[in-house]
């Protein structure tokens, strides 16, 4: 049975990279025998464009329907100066709320070719694979009342962090599960000496944390968290945190590497299609020049294979490509100088990508 795909171009380069990425999934139905369709909805400034809304009711039908979503980026300096209510990045936030994403999952995997580029020893990074699990839908971010008031003549303000017992079960259930298929650590990130939200959180851990007696749990406080991160990351296999860490410490964690333009991401719910998208924003400078870096796009394409449609073999193909291309020295000017390579296009990469797919399907069969 064909899998269904919503696809959300957005803004920017979103609207090239999403094309080759596609141009690259319909391969699967030729090489490994897989089929899937693709449907097109409108999302942020593109949206706000052409319905005057960044997320169109049909849009949010069409992802409820699907098996998964494909995003490619939102936003841009066309839309700063709108109205609230009408940026593109209402879009994002409403299609997180309606389809109960909840978990935002960030892998951070050192790749051979980009070492170099980080700003970090070679040493330190050369082992780095670990996956951050946040919480997306609750926290500071959500929490009312959130405002500034007068309080004796003087303003003040005021943002509430909220998380209700079940919330922080399940995300902690999700990095469990997850690391039990990775190297059975997880490492629960709070402020439990100070926050009444980062006790409960880490009781919870605890008791959650009796169903995986195969997996160590360690906790850490956000704090110590962010300096292990630059002193020793590869001692992490999964983090675990609430939505103000997992945001910060995720943004850290995309430094490692050494390009943001390498990152991929996903965003589960509890039952329904996931959305998986770049960490990369919509980069407008160079929207429609061929000189987008297309890597971390099929990345999380690679993502949905595996989280949505439980195609391990064929996501693992996949990164393998991506990263066999970037290995051959063919990347877009954003890693050129750190490969010591000449800059490609975006097509020239999408291509090397392509034959390189095929290549590797041929060496496993």
């Amino acid at each position: 049975m064909a899998k269904k795909v919503a696809v959300l171009p957005g803004d920017g380069i979103g609207q090239e990279i999403v094309e080759g990425t596609i141009r690259i999934l319909k391969q699967f139905e030729e090489v490994f025998g897989r089929s899937i369709t693709f449907e097109y909805g409108l999302i942020g400034g593109h949206a706000i464009d052409e319905k005057n809304n960044p997320l169109p009711e049909e849009t949010v039908r069409l992802c409820q329907e699907s098996d998964a979503v494909l995003l490619g980026a939102v936003g841009g300096p066309k839309w700063d100066n709108n109205p609230s209510d009408l940026r593109p990045e209402r879009g994002l936030l409403g299609i997180r709320k309606a389809l109960g994403l909840f978990a935002n999952l960030r892998p951070v995997q050192a790749i051979p070719a980009l070492i170099s580029s980080s700003t970090l020893k070679e040493d330190v990074v050369k082992d780095v694979d670990l996956l951050i699990v946040r919480e997306l839908t609750g926290g500071l971010y959500f929490g009312e009342p959130s405002e500034r008031r007068s309080v004796n003549g003087e303003e003040a303000v005021v943002d509430t962090l909220f998380y209700t017992r079940r919330e922080i079960e399940r995300i902690l259930r999700k990095g469990f599960e997850l690391a039990r298929v990775r190297r059975k650590k997880v490492t629960s990130v709070d402020k439990a000496n100070v926050l009444e939200s980062s006790k409960v959180w880490r009781e919870v851990a605890n008791e959650v944390a009796q169903d995986y007696p195969d997996v160590t749990l360690e906790h850490l406080l956000v704090d110590n968290a962010a300096m292990q991160l630059i002193r020793r990351p590869d001692q992490f296999d999964v983090i675990v945190t609430e939505n103000l860490f997992g945001d910060i410490l995720s943004d850290e964690a995309s430094m490692l590497t050494g390009s943001l333009g390498m990152l991929p991401s996903a965003s589960l719910s509890e039952e329904g299609p996931g959305l998986f998208e770049p960490v990369h924003g919509s980069a407008p400078d160079i929207a429609g020049k061929n000189e987008a870096n297309p890597m971390a796009m099929l990345l999380s394409a690679a993502m949905m294979l595996k989280y949505a449609f439980g195609w391990e073999r064929e996501a693992d193909m996949l990164e393998q490509a991506v990263f066999r291309t970037l290995e051959s020295g063919v990347c877009t000017g954003d890693l050129a100088g750190v490969t010591n390579a000449e800059p490609a296009s975006t097509e020239t990469v999408l291509a090397e990508v392509e034959r390189q797919l095929k290549e590797v399907a041929q060496l496993t069969k």
